[in-house]
């Protein structure tokens, strides 16, 4: 099959959150079944112009027409991808190649990914790379199914597109004469992306795209409620009948308390008590913890942002501190009320509290490796990948049931058995408490209990192969 991805996004090259991870490891678990040919179309930002590291070469270069403008389009083939996976990138210094920083959040990224949605489906052609499907991700290409239909029909007459919604939180929202001086569109098309007299890319890609998909398959269910999709929900209803979850997967190679470079020692589910105990140790004494074998330490990596539960974990936090012997550790950036409360309350519980406001990578995986358990108490999480990374590396979490993180950690008793990780139905502080109690208990007083639950999060399969082959029957039932 001829599967053609388009993201904004994508690791190694660029990534800004958890779309980049799946943008890096869903196509190359497509190449590897038999019979695809997978092509990932990217932007040609600066960042990744810049870096020496990917060696590019022109393929093609014309214009994009869009709206009034003629903008230039040039298609750039990595060279020295190592899997079977294609990749393309779609080069314009004005919207993409002549601007640093973050890639989103500049005052025409609507024009932007306007641009790379019509450009991508140029780049096909220009190709002669005639999908069967095309996989489009998040709002930024979310204009590509209109596109396609408004079009292109006619260069892609049998071509099938699939639209997978990685955060319904950010839609593409656009003013009203967005639709005739950029988009261009016949005016029939319209009613599909309007709403409240504004331009929604979302919207439009649910009512032309052939198949929508989410990220887990309790989310998508949620969206069909108004507390979940951000005003999406009667949309999203109507389009039951072609909605479907698919819960990501993590890179296990990557993510691999065996082979992680970035730990001071390795282990596996056979040798993780030794294992995990001296990586425990060494995180204690790098963040400045006191080293405490017996002292369960709770861990959390995250965007200090409220949707992450961090509300909660501030309401609890003190009482948590003060009625238990136990030490939390917290690495991550974001919003300034949250950086504020943590570095006060690493100051005033020194011996039990860490907070390291930065991006680390490599104290991320150490922070893995050396937790007793992971905290995410999310108020919503489509999927969730930092659960299952927990999980891979023996570090039990305890988790609101909600998304994805419902569909990976199912809840364990008292005793720990019966599934994976401790959680709570209810989003409020004292619940999550009772959960979190519940966890330290048995760290405390079984620690047998604690430790076959860890083997058995370790033991889990979390690889992209199963989701890859859910996509798989998804395509082929587009056909």
């Amino acid at each position: 099959m001829k599967i053609a991805i388009v993201a904004s996004e994508g690791a190694p090259y660029i990534k800004s959150g958890g779309l980049g991870d799946v943008m890096e490891a869903l196509p190359a678990a497509l190449s590897r079944i038999a019979g695809n040919e997978v092509v990932l179309l990217l932007p040609y930002y600066k960042k990744i112009k810049d870096n020496a590291a990917y060696e590019t070469e022109l393929v093609a270069a014309f214009d994009t027409q869009l709206g009034w403008r003629q903008q230039y389009t040039g298609l750039l083939k990595l060279k020295n991808r190592a899997d079977a996976v294609k990749v393309y990138f779609i080069d314009n210094d004005y919207y993409f190649g002549a601007r640093g920083g973050p890639i989103y959040g500049d005052c025409d990224d609507g024009e932007r990914f306007a641009f790379f949605a019509k450009a991508c489906l140029n780049c096909l052609a220009a190709l002669e790379f005639i999908p069967d499907v095309i996989q489009c991700n998040d709002w930024q290409t979310a204009l590509l199914p209109v596109f396609l239909k408004a079009q292109y029909w006619g260069t892609f007459p049998n071509t099938r597109t699939m639209f997978t919604i990685h955060n319904v939180e950010y839609q593409g929202w656009a003013d009203g004469w967005f639709f005739d001086d950029v988009l261009a569109l016949p005016w029939d098309l319209r009613p599909s992306l309007d709403m409240h007299g504004q331009v929604n890319m979302m919207k439009g890609a649910i009512e032309h795209a052939d198949m929508v998909t989410t990220v887990s398959e309790t989310y998508s269910r949620e969206l069909m409620y108004p507390y979940y999709a951000h005003g999406l929900d009667t949309i999203l209803a109507n389009a039951a009948w072609k909605l479907t979850g698919i819960t990501n997967g993590i890179d296990v190679n990557t993510f691999n308390p065996e082979t992680d470079p970035n730990l001071p020692c390795h282990y596996n589910a056979a040798s993780f008590v030794n294992g995990k105990a001296r990586c425990k140790a060494a995180l204690q004494a790098e963040v400045g913890l006191p080293v405490k074998a017996d002292t369960p330490l709770m861990v959390m990596v995250t965007r200090l942002a409220g949707h992450k539960g961090l509300d909660l974990l501030c309401y609890i936090a003190r009482r948590l501190l003060w009625e238990n012997d136990c030490q939390l550790l917290i690495l991550g950036t974001g919003e300034a009320q949250f950086e504020s409360f943590f570095r006060e309350l690493a100051a005033d519980f020194p011996d039990q509290v860490a907070a390291k406001i930065t991006f680390d990578l490599g104290l991320a995986a150490r922070i893995y490796a050396g937790g007793d358990i992971y905290l995410m108490p999310s108020r919503s999480e489509p999927c969730g990948l930092s659960q299952m990374n927990a999980m891979r590396y023996g570090t039990v979490p305890v988790v609101h049931a909600t998304g994805g993180l419902r569909d990976t950690v199912p809840p364990a008793d008292e005793n720990g058995e019966g599934g994976l990780g401790f959680t709570f139905q209810s989003y409020n502080g004292d619940d999550f408490y009772a959960s979190l109690k519940r966890c330290l208990d048995l760290y405390r007083y079984n620690r047998d209990g604690f430790r076959a639950l860890q083997q058995r999060d370790m033991s889990q399969d979390f690889s992209w192969d199963k989701p890859a082959a859910r996509y798989m029957e998804l395509f082929q039932r587009m056909q």
